[in-house]
């Protein structure tokens, strides 16, 4: 398999699936001429034109809302947000629109539409730019929500996403972007729904999904040195939610803990916890421990945003408690 980015992994997934459907077309700011705020549409508009390559007015609010009239009409929008702290800007079309629209119409409409933006802190851009906001869509009925951590995870959960008929709000941390793994070369889709055991273990269950999840495997290595065999679950998406692989998981170890980035109250860690009592409470030794980004706005000054963010230590404190 080669090796690739994480970006390139997003382009591969765009363009091939750009080949196989002439529906699917990509449209926001900036994703033509200049390749996308992060570089994911490079290219693509030497390939398929303007027509399915489309720069918008910097309005998130009618992208959005125009990608979800498109879908309506029968084709397929792949909206790029520059970020999902945008997105904010377009909460109105996302959840009441596209989220909506096909249960309201009693299932005669559809919205097969894939709304992609980066998100996360780590990188010195402010409070209002740094955010991690995948627990407002998952309290949304109507939308899924998916996370990847790898290369090969971005291209098969993107290619799966284009397909979809749902909405899809597709995230992608951008300290990642750069980061490389092995991609198959063949045609190949990943599963909604089925999260990965990255590393197996039989002590300490840390679920986690996007970046976090390398955090995990850091700290797992670091508690094999202790002698503690750590288990690490990459949920790969958020809803729907594989629950089985998780209390699977903890029946074993007897032991959880959610690594997440988004703040740690009410966030979409919280909730994975919560489900995780509910479904295996008998099976627990300890409390389910929780390890996020400080209840804080996002600091700019390097130390404090570290400060602020879930790190491998945290994660190592978390097992104390458990183990």
């Amino acid at each position: 398999m080669a090796q690739i980015s994480y970006r390139e992994a997003l382009n591969q997934a765009l363009k091939e699936e750009m080949d196989r459907d002439e529906r699917v077309f990509i449209m926001g700011e900036e994703v033509a001429y200049f390749g996308g705020a992060f570089k994911v549409t490079d290219g693509l508009l030497a390939i398929f034109g303007e027509k399915r390559v489309r720069d918008t007015p910097i309005s998130e609010l009618t992208i959005v809302g125009a990608g979800v009239g498109a879908a309506m009409g029968g084709i397929r929008p792949i909206v790029e947000l520059m970020t999902i702290n945008f997105g904010l800007l377009a909460m109105d079309q996302i959840v009441n629109h596209a989220a909506k629209i096909h249960y309201m119409f009693g299932g005669q409409a559809k919205v097969p539409m894939v709304i992609r933006a980066p998100q996360g802190g780590g990188h010195q851009l402010g409070a209002q730019h740094s955010q991690s906001l995948e627990a407002y869509f998952v309290h949304c009925p109507g939308v899924r929500v998916v996370v990847p951590a790898t290369p090969a995870d971005a291209k098969g959960l993107l290619k799966t996403a284009v397909r979809d008929d749902n909405p899809v709000i597709f995230l992608e941390h951008e300290s990642l972007y750069s980061v490389k793994g092995e991609v198959p070369e063949e045609e190949f889709l990943v599963p909604f729904g089925k999260a990965n055991v990255a590393r197996s273990g039989s002590d300490v269950t840390i679920v986690s999904y996007s970046k976090c999840v390398y955090d995990a495997l850091r700290a797992a290595e670091a508690l094999e040195e202790q002698g503690i065999d750590a288990e690490v679950i990459d949920l790969r998406t958020l809803n729907p939610l594989d629950l089985d692989t998780v209390v699977e998981s903890v029946k074993k170890t007897g032991a959880a803990i959610v690594v997440y980035e988004g703040w740690r109250t009410g966030g979409a860690g919280a909730e994975i916890a919560s489900q995780i009592y509910e479904a295996a409470f008998d099976s627990l030794d300890a409390p389910v421990q929780r390890v996020a980004s400080i209840d804080i706005p996002m600091p700019y000054n390097r130390h404090l945003e570290a400060a602020a963010l879930p790190r491998v230590e945290d994660i190592l404190r978390a097992v104390e408690h458990v183990v």
